[in-house]
């Protein structure tokens, strides 16, 4: 009978590999989730069933928020200031298309002077709504 105790090898788990994989994931979401939309004031917009993305490729975003603050591409100004401020995106691109982010409690009053404001500019208009859930 053989009663002497055997020596067991260590178990060992290198980790150094999985802490690089980790860091990647991690560059790479934040990253993405930069560039998804960098442009937009963050506002409730309302909802539509049939709510789709632009896909007009010379875009700028006017935003009006729930205490009627205008931005133009993230850049507060105000309401007479917007013409100008679009004017000077304008001259930059001829075909250009304003994408309208407004807050849900927003009349439409204020939707409407910056419609006014592409008509004068004869510029195409599109209002950002989200998705129906």
């Amino acid at each position: 009978m053989n009663l002497r105790k055997r020596n067991k090898g260590t178990v060992e788990v290198h980790t150094s590999a999985l802490n690089d994989i980790m860091f990647f994931l991690l560059l790479f979401f934040l990253l993405a989730s930069a560039v998804v939309n960098p442009q937009v004031v963050k506002l409730l917009l309302p909802r539509s069933e049939s709510g789709q993305q632009s896909s007009a490729q010379k875009t700028v975003t006017v935003s009006i928020d729930e205490k009627l603050n205008y931005f133009v591409d993230k850049q507060p100004t105000t309401l007479e200031n917007i013409q100008a401020a679009i004017e000077t995106y304008q001259k930059a691109s001829p075909d250009l298309t304003i994408v309208l982010y407004v807050a849900r409690g927003v009349s439409i009053e204020n939707t409407m002077l910056v419609f006014d404001i592409a008509n004068k500019l004869k510029l195409k208009v599109v209002l950002a709504v989200e998705p129906k859930k």
